[in-house]
């Protein structure tokens, strides 16, 4: 028999609306789960007394027959959105007893639709990183392990509170955030499916910011279809975000018609790098060959300055890192080290404060804004980056999605590769260039490594045809036939 945290988002939603069980009984089932979870350390704070409490709401519109979309349904929420009275930290020792006194809008259009709060989920600090080793409350466990051998993994990052407790089946769906692939990198660690919306889909309002032209909230669920649904719920006009896209938010799910006839399917030449592990090489083939059995088209394409991506990257987002985190300093909220002059409170407090990753973004970013180095470094960069989207304009007048690896490899073991920030950042290869151009992107779960751990398919689109990408995952999705659990 299905077990209440087995069920899928979609499942559980019509379940409830059968009235096969009760919202109060999902949220319990989940409750447990999320104590049962706790080695792997996925939660920061949780927040069992308030998913009970919307729980019995949700029953009392259920039985009046006024359920919303999202009714009843138990997430993870990331420890980035602000949730008014509950901690919010964004992993950071600097963020210390801070509970807003506000929502985040995405946060607060889920509760809209009826979604309840199971807790907020580790991360990697202020989201830097690909591994969910930085943050100060203690790395996250994956619930995974490679076949014969039992040392813990990451879950990837920096969503990897979210992904671990979606994967161990103690949320139905949970909140993201990626800069540069801390959505869909996560998702293809565990396993499952993780989405990355066009840059202005998802409201910022609220969220603790690491890099605002590219970070971007979306959804973290065990299928595609669970992924149409939330992303439903979360997206939408926000006027108190400037960088809010004011567009029409299509029915997702209704996108999700399984035919993709006649589209053609964009296969980047420059993806195929020196030394590629084989078996990611091997599953981006059986992919094209899925997609092809199915009517698309896979056709060659060129983008040209992929191979700038990744170092435009991590000048861009510590720069504006380094910018958003100096609103850091002891005097409003959160920690605060005395010192004996303002200065020296504001250095204390910030030493003391900030990880090791943090203050290497913080180094770097504040390096390539200075005086003598903006025109070599930053200027630099954000022309790159331009030329960068223009790659994706060229490509996307002769395909509709482009298909390439979500992660150059699967799951790596806690610590391994800590002492090295190059190959860490590597993690994020993929990924970069889509979030650079602001583009739509979902990692689906394909396949699984010679280990026995999960490896993702990664699907771009053209700004604001998430309907489109969801169509074609959902394919993709069916055809691997992914079943596979830690």
């Amino acid at each position: 028999m299905t077990t209440l945290t087995d069920l899928s988002m979609a499942e559980a939603r019509d379940g409830l609306r059968a009235r096969k069980y009760s919202a109060k009984e999902l949220a319990e089932a989940h409750v447990a789960a999320v104590e049962r979870i706790k080695p792997l350390n996925a939660f920061i704070t949780a927040t069992p007394e308030r998913a009970l409490a919307a729980a019995a709401e949700a029953d009392r519109r259920l039985a009046r027959g006024e359920e919303r979309a999202m009714e009843g349904l138990p997430l993870a929420i990331k420890d980035l959105f602000c949730t008014e009275g509950v901690l919010t930290t964004a992993a950071s020792h600097i963020l210390d007893g801070f509970k807003p006194p506000y929502e985040s809008t995405v946060t607060a259009n889920l509760w809209r639709a009826g979604a309840l709060m199971l807790g907020k989920a580790n991360l990697d600090e202020f989201a830097m990183g690909s591994s969910n080793m930085t943050s100060h409350y203690g790395p996250v466990e994956s619930p995974w392990r490679r076949k014969g051998d039992n040392r813990a993994l990451v879950p990837g990052g920096s969503s990897g509170g979210s992904a671990a407790a979606v994967a161990a089946r103690a949320a139905l769906g949970a909140t993201g955030t990626d800069t540069g692939g801390s959505i869909r990198q996560p998702a293809a660690f565990c396993g499952i499916v993780g989405m990355k919306p066009t840059y202005g889909r998802c409201s910022r309002w609220g969220i603790v910011a690491f890099a605002s032209s590219l970070d971007q909230a979306g959804p973290l669920t065990r299928n595609v279809r669970d992924a149409a649904i939330m992303l439903g719920a979360m997206a939408g006009h926000d006027p108190k975000d400037s960088t809010s896209v004011d567009t029409p938010v299509p029915d997702y799910e209704m996108a999700l018609t399984g035919d993709i006839r006649g589209l053609r399917i964009g296969i980047p030449r420059e993806y195929r790098m020196d030394g590629m592990n084989p078996e990611i090489e091997r599953l981006w083939e059986q992919g094209k060959a899925w997609l092809r059995d199915a009517g698309a088209e896979p056709v060659d394409i060129s983008l040209p300055h992929t191979k700038y991506a990744l170092p435009t990257y991590y000048i861009v987002a510590p720069a504006e890192a380094s910018s958003n985190l100096a609103r850091y300093d002891g005097v409003r909220y959160g920690l605060r080290v005395p010192g004996r002059t303002l200065d020296e409170m504001y250095e204390n407090t910030r030493a003391a404060g900030f990880g090791k990753e943090v203050r290497r973004r913080v180094m770097i970013g504040t390096y390539v804004l200075s005086a003598g180095y903006y025109d070599a470094y930053y200027n630099k960069a954000r022309q790159i980056r331009t030329l960068i989207a223009r790659d994706f304009d060229r490509a996307f007048k002769v395909c509709d999605a482009i298909l390439t690896p979500t992660a150059p490899s699967a799951a790596f073991a806690l610590g391994e590769k800590m002492d090295d920030p190059i190959a860490m950042y590597l993690n994020d290869v993929f990924t970069v260039p889509a979030s650079l151009a602001g583009l739509p992107a979902i990692s689906v779960p394909a396949g699984l490594s010679g280990d026995g751990l999960p490896l993702g398919l990664h699907l771009i689109g053209r700004a604001f045809d998430e309907a489109g990408v969801l169509k074609i995952a959902h394919v993709l999705e069916r055809a691997a036939d992914f079943r596979a659990r830690p």
